[in-house]
Order: structure tokens, then C-alpha cells, then sequence
């Protein structure tokens, strides 16, 4: 197949409208171990952030290719449709990625009734007098060199002369986008809290704290700015750029901060420790060792989160549940400690309700739950 054809066929299929014909010849396409990774790539860029749920299913492909030769042999393997095959073209392009468009998602989902919404966009402001006022998409703001439309929070460059902080809150179930007078921005993740200034004083040093949580920077370059750098403050590290887009993840409830680079340089500090990071590379500071680790990582994962999407790798349950439970505002009961040092691999849309990834995990592994108001219990 060309390449012009293959996204035709690739974009078809991920939205439930490619024929028998298109999907077998993406099954034949995908045996070439080129192809694996070109359709992954695609995926990520151009559809999984969206339309997709892809969950790790071997059981299901195992049943399947049970099914597919059982249909083989009866000569109506036209009647297979796109979920079976959806859990054939997974495993060929990695040991069990399960594929599942949102459609044919109802038809699998257990109906449990509860009051578990997906995250949204909303945070709380602290103005420098302890006023807070509450921000979602419902109402909009607007005071002094401030406003917001619901999901972005904007500042506009004044010149006071002195600094004046204010506080952004996001709670869990909640994200949050905010723009500093200097344009850079900062997209907030679920149970996150950052310090900033108002505005910044042209020359100096543009300094913000990211009190806990995980927040993405944009940051815009010192040139800019006068010529002023840019640091983000932490209690056991402190980040240092020109302009460029970074990660941190620094949860209170995690043992480890993680900084990682998109683009650009960062120097990550701490105490006498430094480490300048290039793109791709990510600096992790255990609390509990001294120094600054590095390693290479992929990046694209790290930041799914920004673009609607939790990407997994050989994660276990136990740290999966943790970032749902931020996303989705749940307390998480694990009945057995051998459930929670499960592994698995995929990517999960931030807009499917809990249940349906309840469904899917319970489907491949044979895990058990039970949903009590607030409170999931695993076992």
C-alpha cells in the first residue's frame, strides 16, 4: 500500500468505518516490522490523542484468533467486525496493545451506576489578599491584569514596579492552562499547585514555584524578557532556562521528582548537585539519595497527559490507579498486594468514563471491582 493510502485505510479503521477489504490489508501490512513502527507513530501524532482507547488485551487476541479460525473454516469471516479484529492488529504490532474505537466501546462497557465524572477544566485562584475565586467553564473572570474564559487564565504585562504573587490551584479531577505576562505558559495537571507573580520586572530574574503537582512550561525566551532568565522554584530542586518546554512531576504523595525536556536546555540544581539536560532526557532526584540521576526517555509519553491522553509502558495497576485517581477525583482499595505489581501497556483518552477502562482492564486480566460513591475497590 502507498503512504497516502495506508492513512486513508489507518484513519478508517480507528474510526469504525474501514471495510473487510481495508482492514485485512492492514492486517497484511502491519506483518512487516517497518510498518509496526510507522503505524505507532502515526497513531500517536495524528489519533490516539483523540479518537482512540487502546488498552493491553492478549487474552482478547488469544480468543480471537480462536474465533478467526473457527470462522475460517465455516467461510464467514465477513461477520468478524472491527473490535475482533481491533485485538488481532494489537498484538501484531506489540505483545498486546488492544485497540477499541468509542462506538463499539458501549457495547462492552459494564453499566454501573455512580457519580465518577472525567476531569475538567477548573482551578481555583488565590489573589495576593487570600481572596479565592473559583474558575471553570462555566463562568468567566476578569480583574485587574487578569481574566479567563473557563479553561485558560491570562495575564497581561503591567509594570507595577514590585512583585505580587498569586496562587493557582488545581484540584484533582481538574487541569488548568495559564499564561504569564512574559507569554510563557504553563499547563497545570490534576492536584497541582503553582506560585507566580502578577507580572514580571523587566531584567530580573522571572522566578514561579510549583508548590506540588506536575505542570508543562513553555517558556518564552529571555530575549523576550530583557534578557532575564527564567527558574522554576521546588522545595528540593530549582530549574533554570532561557526558553524552551519542560515537564515537572513533583507530587507530594511520590518519593521522586522528575524534570523532563522537550526542547531547548534546562540546568536542574540541587543543593550542590547540576545537571544540564538536552531534549529528550529526563532528570530524576530521589528525596531519599542525594544527587541528580539522568536518563533518555520518551518524551511523548512523559506529556500525554497535555494532550488528552495517558500513555503506559510495563506500568504497574498500582501507579495507574494513582494518576486516575488524580484525574478522576477517586480513592483506589487494593484487595491484594499481587493485583497491584500487574503490569500493562497503552494509552488511555483523558474524556472515556472510568467504567469503560474498569471494563477493559477487567476483560484482559481478569480483575474484579466494585465502585462505592468515591472509593474503587480492585480486587
Amino acid at each position: 500500500m502507498s503512504d497516502k493510502k495506508n492513512k486513508v485505510i489507518i484513519s478508517k479503521y480507528l474510526n469504525g468505518e474501514a471495510s473487510e477489504e481495508e482492514i485485512m490489508l492492514l492486517v497484511s501490512w502491519l506483518e512487516d516490522e517497518k510498518n509496526k513502527e510507522v503505524f505507532k507513530s502515526y497513531l500517536i501524532i495524528n489519533h490516539a490523542l483523540d479518537n482512540t482507547l487502546i488498552f493491553d488485551s492478549l487474552a482478547a487476541y488469544k480468543k480471537t484468533q480462536r474465533k478467526i479460525k473457527k470462522t475460517e473454516r465455516k467461510g464467514i469471516l465477513r461477520y468478524l467486525n472491527v473490535f475482533e479484529y481491533a485485538a488481532v492488529i494489537a498484538v501484531i504490532i506489540s505483545a498486546g496493545y488492544f485497540f477499541l474505537n468509542r462506538d463499539n466501546l458501549e457495547e462492552t462497557r459494564d453499566v454501573i451506576s455512580n457519580n465518577i465524572a472525567a476531569g475538567s477544566d477548573k482551578a481555583i485562584l488565590t489573589l495576593s489578599d487570600g481572596t479565592n475565586v473559583t474558575l471553570d467553564k462555566n463562568q468567566s473572570y476578569a480583574s485587574g491584569n487578569a481574566k479567563s474564559n473557563g479553561s485558560e487564565l491570562i495575564y497581561s504585562h503591567v509594570s507595577k514596579g514590585k512583585i505580587v504573587y498569586n496562587y493557582l490551584t488545581v484540584p484533582r479531577g481538574g487541569q488548568f492552562c495559564l499564561k504569564l505576562p512574559d507569554q510563557t505558559k504553563v499547563w497545570l495537571n490534576s492536584e497541582s499547585k503553582l506560585k507566580f507573580p502578577v507580572d514580571f520586572i523587566q531584567g530580573k530574574t522571572r522566578e514561579v514555584e510549583l508548590v506540588y503537582g506536575e505542570a508543562y512550561f513553555d517558556v518564552s525566551h529571555s530575549t523576550n524578557y530583557g534578557g532575564s532568565s527564567f527558574k522554576v522554584l521546588n522545595h528540593n530542586q530549582e530549574v533554570e532556562v532561557l526558553g524552551t518546554q519542560f515537564n515537572i512531576k513533583a507530587y507530594r504523595d511520590e518519593q521522586s521528582i522528575y524534570t523532563t525536556l522537550i526542547e531547548g536546555s534546562v540546568e536542574v540544581h540541587r543543593s550542590n548537585y547540576t545537571e544540564k539536560l538536552v531534549p529528550n532526557q529526563q532528570s530524576i532526584i530521589n528525596l531519599s539519595h542525594r544527587g541528580i540521576a539522568v536518563s533518555t526517555v520518551d518524551v511523548n509519553k512523559i506529556v500525554s497527559w497535555k494532550k488528552g491522553v495517558f500513555l503506559f509502558e510495563n506500568e504497574s495497576l498500582k501507579n495507574i490507579m494513582k494518576v486516575l485517581s488524580r484525574w478522576y477525583d477517586i480513592d483506589i482499595v487494593f484487595e491484594s498486594k499481587n493485583i497491584e505489581a500487574q503490569t500493562f501497556n497503552g494509552a488511555l483518552n483523558k474524556k472515556q468514563s472510568i467504567t469503560s477502562i474498569l471494563t477493559m482492564i477487567k476483560n484482559t486480566n481478569n480483575i474484579n471491582y466494585e465502585i462505592q460513591g468515591k472509593t474503587l475497590i480492585i480486587r
